[in-house]
């Protein structure tokens, strides 16, 4: 018996996993995928947003800065990767009222680092951004992260601290039995005093198992584009266009390994599953990204991606304790629910001890937890090249060339508490075949060493069909672009 049952181990899960570490709880996390951070939370735009943008009578409004104040403190105890770079929305228009009103929603959800900044102040930030910027709100404090690592660093931490992790276990009936609950997987079953349905995408059918169906899930996806590392380094924060009556516009920012990124657009009329992106909407994010920054190279594209946003019927996070006793719905936590992940925990941990469960703090409790990689500069090819060639077992050897990833620190991702069964899932943890060649030269380099740790055969199936979903490759996208320029 489980005090806790955690449905879904993506950011918002492993972040309330990780913060009832902290009590002598019995905690399982059940997540359907093969690993933790499988949905939104690998595929967004990674900024820890300053919490100006959504208004101050919603729940989005209200916990974003709240949890924006708490990334430094969580990524010097579980170092996944965080810079505070500060953010700019920018506008081409005369009228500063827009962004007046954006600093003034910001200050009522409790904002003390905001200001309105002219057209030179804006080019002494950003030097590179064309000269048609003439207001910017600036937001010091945000900045950017690495999602899927913070999520993986809380599923780690929390498993360090006691929290059971049950993987390719999805959850088809919750019955409430009296004074628990009983859940029941294509697995097995499990019994818990109390359900915290943090199911992304699917927390609506989730909630709809105990009979509480006063919401839906409307999934919006939205397209990105990624670029080859040091392609951000020309940029220093994260660049929003201010929304105008032709749409919201694209953001555009270095992510937090140096790689430009610009995306995303959104749409609404989305398959929960489907993350294939589409050549005209590639193509128009990249033409609005350049309005703002002419100076994009498209022939240092290396992906895109598709990220499905769990957006409610109710236009807002969905956080609250349902009809059913004991049962806890965590739902439409879409942006800035990365940003608010931190105060959604805290959020939820109250609604507990209010429903019930009493919290004895865990005098054991661990906070910290080791990198796997740090973030360094890439060293030139002739200074690498006979790291690379090492033989298996060999210290210093280099198994990832373009991203420098050394088998070290691959075989200490694999002896974390998670097993890791995909090459996508050491892609996440050490950024090996995240390079320019996205992995042809090193995916069977990572799957002899994982069978080497493992001792067993890896199935390499699971990457071969999420790799063959439909996506823009860079000759397509060059193709169109030029077609654009001849018409």
């Amino acid at each position: 018996m489980y005090d806790v049952i955690i449905i879904g181990a993506g950011i918002i899960g492993t972040n309330i996993a990780r913060e009832l570490s902290r009590y002598n709880t019995k905690v399982l996390i059940i997540e359907k995928d093969i690993d933790v951070s499988m949905g939104a939370t690998k595929a967004n735009s990674a900024i820890v947003h300053g919490g100006y943008a959504e208004s101050h009578s919603t729940l989005r409004g209200r916990l974003c800065y709240k949890g924006r104040k708490q990334f430094k403190r969580l990524n010097e105890e579980l170092n996944f990767g965080f810079e505070e770079t500060g953010s700019l929305v920018v506008s081409t228009e005369d009228d500063k009222e827009p962004l007046e009103k954006l600093m003034e929603n910001g200050i009522k959800n409790g904002l003390d680092d905001l200001s309105i900044i002219g057209s030179e102040e804006i080019r002494e930030i950003e030097p590179e951004l064309t000269h048609d910027a003439k207001w910017a709100l600036y937001c010091k404090g945000a900045g950017v992260c690495s999602p899927y690592e913070m999520a993986i660093a809380m599923a780690e931490n929390a498993i360090k601290n006691g929290v059971k992790l049950e993987l390719e276990n999805e959850v088809i009936d919750i019955e409430k039995i009296e004074d628990r609950f009983k859940v029941t997987t294509d697995k097995g079953e499990y019994y818990g005093k109390y359900v915290v349905n943090a199911a992304g995408l699917y927390s609506d059918k989730i909630s709809k198992m105990v009979g509480v169906d006063n919401f839906e899930i409307l999934p919006r996806s939205g397209e990105y584009i990624l670029f080859t590392r040091g392609t951000g380094d020309p940029i220093n924060t994260v660049i929003f266009q201010l929304p105008t009556k032709l749409g919201k516009g694209v953001l555009v920012t270095s992510t937090y390994y140096g790689n430009l990124l610009i995306g995303p657009d959104a749409n609404d009329e989305s398959d929960r599953e489907d993350t294939s992106t589409h050549v005209e909407r590639i193509a128009k994010i990249y033409q609005q990204a350049e309005s703002l920054y002419d100076k994009i190279n498209p022939k240092q594209f290396i992906r895109s991606f598709t990220g499905i946003r769990a957006r409610s019927s109710t236009n807002d996070f969905i956080i609250e304790e349902t009809k059913v006793k004991g049962f806890i719905n965590v739902a439409g936590i879409q942006s800035p629910g990365l940003t608010s992940s931190p105060a959604i925990a805290e959020m939820v941990i109250g609604i507990l001890q209010d429903a019930g469960l009493k919290l004895e703090e865990n005098p054991n409790f661990d906070p910290y937890r080791k990198p796997i990689i740090t973030r360094k500069p890439l060293k030139p090819f002739n200074e690498i090249k006979d790291k690379i060639e090492l033989p298996l077992g060999s210290e210093g050897r280099i198994v990832c060339r373009c991203e420098q990833v050394l088998e070290e620190e691959i075989v200490d991702a694999l002896h974390r508490g998670i097993k890791v069964k995909t090459i996508d899932g050491v892609k996440r943890r050490t950024r090996a075949t995240m390079g320019w060649c996205q992995g042809d030269f090193c995916k069977p380099r990572v799957i002899e060493v994982m069978e080497r740790e493992y001792g067993e055969k890896i199935d390499p199936s699971y990457d071969i069909e999420h790799s063959g979903v439909n996506r823009v490759q860079k000759s397509e996208l060059l193709d169109y672009l030029n077609s654009l320029e001849e018409e």
